[in-house]
């Protein structure tokens, strides 16, 4: 199966991917009209952002417990029914809506089902794609993912907007439609079945992805790498907001800098296989990093937009092939029975850090102005990417320059067909992710599998 193909050779995939499009895309309206709708009812800015608040607390707090049960369940009827749910919580905004009952508390207890619904779904939607694709199309899978995040990250607010002029819950019963569709095109999606592991091996541990991790040399340092930039990433957001409205720039300019961020997500993940197949990993951390440390760099000199957009192009453009290095890592090299604990443990970190972004370029630019912030995260992003990349430059178990091997896991070459993957394994045949070639455990790993979908408080 070529590559290039994937959507069109691989039918499972294509279910999957068309249903996380298609949910993203429907989260992306809500995401923006959500805080409009809390305030249109009477709600106070601080109410807005509770909804959001709690959304992100509890799909936090949900993490290691979801990735326990996408471990010892059944995958897609894991996706299926937090699908459903999350159908019923949107579509339950037209409905109190329409009967005059809509309501702070109602839109509270939405957030806090959307977010449980959504950290249970994202597990098993990571374990759902290594079952599906076989590791040498992961690179490609990954990048189309990505590309569809990305696109729908740019247009969603815009058209979520519209339609938030046209009715202000018309964007929550489209999200709500998209989780009907997405549940459908799930049900049709083949997967493997959970590994069978003997209770005297398995660990049941909330904390075993965790525990896990911190035995993989390459992939905390990849894990630094990825969390250090994400940090600095949530901090410039920031700082380039504020910097950009005290320096005199209207909402229009703003808005329009920041879809140049969407424009080179975009861009660099339609480009990441190329960038991938011809770095290794610690060359493109080390390439990542320098472009990051040199155009925070810039933005410390000007606050002209015109600058600021294309620099912020060439700079976003280089975070996908990362985020797809560390994801496919993760999803070859971590044991099967571990995969959505070590999944969650790897998104809590990720999360967790970079949360305390934003509060601290607030604090920065308030004390030091936005030229010295800049120049703060640009010293950050430098000494983060020479501690965490410089030791992986002779590390090889992280590459994906030579994805094009064996097609014999996860899943099978089925040409155009429809046929599900198969339900069953030949009893005491190892799964390709337990036993390395010479039947050893598997040594390297890394982190951040893909996040399927953001939630109604963004996540």
């Amino acid at each position: 199966m070529k590559s290039a193909g994937i959507l069109r050779t691989n039918p499972d995939f294509r279910r999957y991917w068309l249903s996380s499009t298609l949910s993203t895309l429907g989260s992306q309206l809500s995401l923006l009209a959500f805080p409009l709708l809390v305030l249109s009812i009477g709600g106070s800015a601080a109410q807005a952002g509770t909804v959001a608040t709690c959304s992100m607390v509890t799909r936090t707090l949900l993490r290691l417990p979801a990735g326990q049960f996408a471990d010892r369940l059944d995958r897609r009827m894991i996706m299926v029914g937090t699908d459903l749910v999350r159908l019923v919580a949107l579509a339950s905004i037209p409905l109190a809506s329409g009967l005059g009952e809509l309501g702070q508390t109602h839109l509270l207890c939405v957030a806090i089902v959307e977010g449980a619904a959504t950290a249970l779904f994202s597990p098993a939607a990571t374990i759902a794609v290594r079952d599906v694709v076989p590791e040498k199309d992961l690179t490609d899978a990954l990048s189309r993912s990505q590309t569809a995040m990305a696109s729908s990250s740019l247009i969603g607010p815009f058209l979520g907007g519209w339609l938030f002029t046209l009715d202000p819950i018309l964007p929550f019963a489209v999200d709500a439609a998209s989780y009907g569709v997405s549940a459908l095109l799930l049900l049709r999606m083949g997967t493997l079945p959970s590994q069978k592991v003997p209770d005297t091996e398995r660990d049941n541990r909330l904390t075993a992805g965790l525990r896990w991790l911190t035995h993989q040399r390459a992939l905390l340092a990849a894990l630094l790498f990825a969390a250090g930039i994400n940090i600095v990433s949530a901090a410039a957001q920031t700082t380039m907001v504020v910097s950009l409205r005290q320096s005199g720039a209207g909402g229009t300019a703003i808005g329009a800098v920041m879809a140049c961020a969407g424009i080179g997500g975009l861009l660099g993940a339609a480009a990441a296989p190329w960038l991938i197949k011809r770095n290794p990993a610690g060359r493109m951390f080390l390439l990542i990093g320098t472009v990051w440390a040199l155009g925070l760099a810039v933005f410390s000199a000007t606050t002209q937009p015109w600058v600021i957009g294309p620099v912020l192009v060439v700079v976003v453009f280089f975070s996908p092939p990362a985020g797809i290095v560390v994801g496919r890592a993760i999803l070859v090299l971590a044991p099967r029975d571990l995969l959505g604990r070590v999944s969650t443990a790897t998104g809590l970190l990720m999360a967790g850090l970079a949360s305390a972004g934003p509060v601290m370029a607030g604090a920065f630019v308030d004390s030091m102005g936005g030229s010295r912030t800049w120049l703060i995260l640009a010293g950050a992003a430098a000494v983060v990417t020479v501690v965490s990349s410089v030791p992986l430059l002779r590390e090889t178990s992280l590459d994906a320059t030579g994805d094009a091997g064996n097609d014999n896991d996860g899943a099978n070459d089925r040409g155009d067909s429809d046929t599900a993957l198969p339900s069953e394994r030949p009893a005491g045949e190892p799964h390709p992710e337990q036993a390395a070639p010479d039947g050893t455990e598997p040594v390297g790993l890394i982190p951040a599998p893909p996040a399927p979908r953001q939630g109604t408080g963004g996540s």
